[in-house]
């Protein structure tokens, strides 16, 4: 196996709720039970949607913290992660954003008052899941945004807005996804680290 001396693995789950926040019963907080260390950004006021504004919260929190992350956010919160991410990631480099998941994203075009939202290609492993009965975008954008972002698409079929009030609370394919991203990461993690001479340990 390899020793990573420079940062802790497996990555930190860090949440990124979206409009309202989300309570416990939420699958974003059933999540973060599942993962030890795990983060959640928070805003300054929930019930103000700023892209620019949610995205810095993002930033912070990512800056302050101790990497590598896994990203899994909800709604308007997915639209804050992936600008947070274009504008840079505020990590020791990108290696240390092993994936993000992006879970029934809010439409951009129902949330222009928030703030201009740029779909642009992500330099991380991303998994974004739709909703064909999703009330705040439709299966088609957000395959389209799926494309933009470079990210993987799933289809949960009927799944409203995939919250609490579609039947979202405990929520294990969610754990899966994010042990997907984490998994599918490592070797690439390890590799990266053993080119910049980290010392490797057999057994």
């Amino acid at each position: 196996m390899f020793s990573c001396t420079r940062s802790i693995w497996p990555p930190r789950l860090v949440t990124v709720p979206g409009l309202h926040g989300s309570e416990g019963a939420h699958w974003q907080s059933w999540l973060e039970r599942q993962f030890p260390r795990s983060l959640r950004v928070e805003q300054a006021d929930w019930e103000a949607p700023d892209l620019g504004r949610w995205a810095q919260s993002v930033r912070e929190l990512l800056a302050k913290e101790r990497g590598p992350f896994v990203l899994a956010a909800h709604s308007f919160g997915c639209l804050a992660t992936a600008h947070a991410l274009q504008q840079g990631v505020p990590v020791a480099d990108v290696a240390d954003i092993a994936g993000v998941l992006f879970v029934a994203p809010a439409s951009p075009k129902k949330f222009e008052f928030a703030g201009a939202f740029d779909a642009r290609r992500l330099g991380v492993p991303s998994i974004l899941i739709g909703s064909e009965t999703d009330p705040w975008m439709a299966l088609a954008d957000a395959r389209a945004l799926a494309t933009h972002l470079g990210s993987a698409f799933v289809n949960l079929g009927d799944a409203g807005h995939i919250n609490t009030a579609a039947g979202f609370g405990p929520w294990p394919r969610a754990k899966y996804f994010v042990d997907t991203l984490a998994h599918c990461a490592a070797p690439l993690r390890f590799q990266h680290e053993d080119e910049e001479g980290v010392t490797q340990v057999f057994s």
